[in-house]
């Protein structure tokens, strides 16, 4: 037992080293062992075999079937994303075949849709399985929560202490009056009525600004999801907009957040004060408004202008937040002056991962201050004051 753990060990350290005369271990491998090796040295050995993945698409479809039945799918994605960074493959992506053999996953998507400008038609319906498939993983694992979310904070937020008889919270009514109990009648009297208030069509209104510049890629791909969501719910007036140089309305097509991500092309400037101007034509009751800007800030129209817009959208009584990633990944690079600045407006900025966005949009609805609630969170939040 001692003598294949010991073998085991030895061809695990030499396919990390490589196999050059150098390693020191002197170990032939075989079987799968070698089959792995192959497979990692198409993709990280420096020699002249490193241009061989790229060779051709059925050598790469061949390449991304052998790395998925020898490795498991979180390294699989790793690979895949090394592969399109490292070599160039972006282009192989282009054929059916090769993306009938990659691993769907997040990163492949935000890939797709920086090339769906040049996708050729033959490759349209394998991408779009793909991006359907990346798509509905993230609904079931986020649709609930965000629901779930929304629903409480706007029924907390519109409690009334005036109910009528079929708005009354009855759980939360009667444990606000147990001091009122009658022994003799074995009933409490409630003095004190607690309900949700008067049930209106739409309570909030909800402006999702969408960043699409190339460096926001996970960030649009959540966002067009979340966003999706945000406008099935009928309590809420969603309404979603992407930009670069220029401004997209994607409220009408929210219904398949597929079609949408499909559409997009990442890439190209960021006018982040047009986006926001259009913006404003969409506040008609700026109390009841939360827009959530989407950008890493690096404005590449009028910065000046963009800051005093974003203080007009403040000082109205909307709610705006700043989220610099809606990603995975950590901390993103972003212009620390523009936030900075808009701290100083009361609107915070920060990263925020998937799974606290639906504690996010109830923290925005329930009126919490957001920049105490990122850091409570633990997430990177500006704080600075303008320079």
């Amino acid at each position: 037992m001692n003598t294949i753990d010991t073998k085991e060990k030895l061809e695990r350290w030499r396919m990390l080293l490589g196999g050059d005369d150098a390693d020191g271990i002197g170990v032939e491998l075989s079987g799968r062992a070698l089959a792995m090796d192959k497979a990692m040295a198409a993709l990280y050995d420096t020699s002249e075999r490193r241009g061989g993945l790229s060779a051709s698409a059925p050598n790469a479809a061949r390449w991304l079937g052998d790395i998925r039945e020898y490795f498991p799918s979180s390294i699989v994605r790793i690979m895949q994303k090394d592969a399109i960074d490292r070599l160039g493959m972006e282009s192989l992506l282009l054929e059916p075949e090769m993306l009938a053999a990659v691993e769907p996953d997040i990163n492949l998507v935000t890939t797709l849709m920086s090339l769906s400008g040049v996708i050729p038609m033959k490759a349209k319906a394998t991408a779009r399985l793909i991006v359907h498939r990346v798509v509905r993983e993230i609904q079931k694992k986020l649709d609930v929560p965000l629901r779930q979310a929304v629903a409480g904070a706007l029924k907390r937020s519109t409690r009334t202490r005036r109910p009528r008889h079929s708005e009354i919270d009855w759980n939360r009514t009667i444990r606000a009056n147990l001091k009122h109990y009658q022994e003799e009648y074995k009933t409490i009297v409630p003095e004190t009525r607690i309900g949700y208030g008067r049930k209106r069509n739409e309570l909030r209104t909800i402006i999702v600004c969408i960043d699409q510049s190339g460096s926001m890629g996970q960030s649009v791909v959540y966002s067009g999801v979340f966003g999706a969501v945000l406008a099935s719910i009928p309590a809420l007036r969603t309404h979603v907009v992407s930009f670069d140089t220029a401004v997209v309305d994607l409220t009408e097509k929210m219904s398949d957040p597929v079609d949408v991500l499909m559409g997009v092309q990442l890439g190209g400037g960021t006018d982040i004060n047009r986006a926001l101007a259009y913006c404003q034509t969409l506040i008609t009751r700026p109390h009841d408004t939360i827009l959530i800007l989407i950008t890493d800030l690096y404005e590449g129209g009028d910065a000046k202008e963009m800051l005093k817009r974003a203080s007009a959208i403040s000082s109205s009584g909307a709610r705006m937040v700043t989220l610099l990633a809606l990603a995975d990944t950590g901390a993103p690079g972003f212009d620390e002056k523009n936030a900075a600045a808009l701290a100083g407006f009361g609107i915070p900025s920060f990263a925020c991962t998937p799974d606290r966005f639906p504690d996010l949009m109830a923290a925005a609805i329930q009126g919490r201050e957001l920049g105490q609630w990122a850091s409570d969170q633990g997430l990177t939040a500006s704080r600075g004051e303008p320079k």
